[in-house]
């Protein structure tokens, strides 16, 4: 059994402006850089042992995966196909700003096409293959192996979609991907399930009311 931990980064600024952010290279704010040490502390006292942790290169993620590399002892390994889906010219635009400048993409968006989002970035599918490709290829390097992804709300979705591909009702919906989420999937032969979804339980009622007072925009976007 290969079991992979995805870890959604923690708070940006932008989260907290309900900005997209996309490929855009923002820093965790303090928020956030306590909440990734509140998920390694966790961590730690679980005693859980990762044989690697591979993380998005944006530095939201790469932050908060060496806070917790550094408290586990391990070397984080940057993994590029972990990025945030492109969302183009959406990317530092809030929910609203998107609605008025970008009508009609945005309209094809919620009538259910799978549209680049900005105009010129990327399909949910497209973020899907090179994150599942990247996994899939885990899977056959690692096997049986215990893995952290430090990667974002869309890759994360993507993951958890993949995993449950074949089932019927083991997701939530809305599927909601938290600042520092912790999700476990595992494959066996081939076959995927879904262990953990969406667990916040390191963080404490302070730091949950702040990434809950985030605008509600979806965060597989802007995340």
């Amino acid at each position: 059994m290969t079991t992979f931990y995805i870890i959604r980064h923690g708070q940006t600024d932008w989260n907290l402006q309900g900005r997209w952010q996309g490929k855009a290279d923002i820093p965790l704010n303090d928020t956030g850089r306590a909440q990734a040490q509140r998920l390694a502390g966790h961590l730690h006292r679980r005693r859980i042992r990762f044989d690697a942790i591979y993380s998005s290169d944006l530095l939201r993620a790469w932050e908060t995966a060496t806070l917790i590399a550094d408290r586990l002892n391990l070397i984080p390994a940057p993994l590029p196909a972990l990025r945030e889906i492109d969302v183009g010219a959406w990317s530092g635009l809030t929910r609203d700003e998107v609605i008025t400048q970008y009508h009609d993409l945005w309209e094809r968006l919620h009538s259910g096409e799978d549209v680049p989002r900005g105009g010129s970035g990327e399909t949910f599918g497209q973020l899907y293959d090179r994150v599942v490709g990247a996994v899939e290829h885990l899977v056959r390097e690692r096997p049986g192996q215990t893995i952290a992804l430090v990667t974002h709300g869309g890759p994360a979705r993507a993951l958890l979609l993949h995993a449950a591909r074949d089932k019927v009702g083991v997701l939530p919906r809305p599927l909601h991907v938290g600042n520092t989420s912790l999700s476990v999937v595992a494959c066996v032969a081939n076959d995927w399930h879904i262990l953990t979804v969406n667990d916040m339980s390191h963080l404490d009622s302070a730091i949950e009311t702040a990434e809950t007072a985030e605008t509600q925009v979806d965060d597989a976007e802007r995340a």
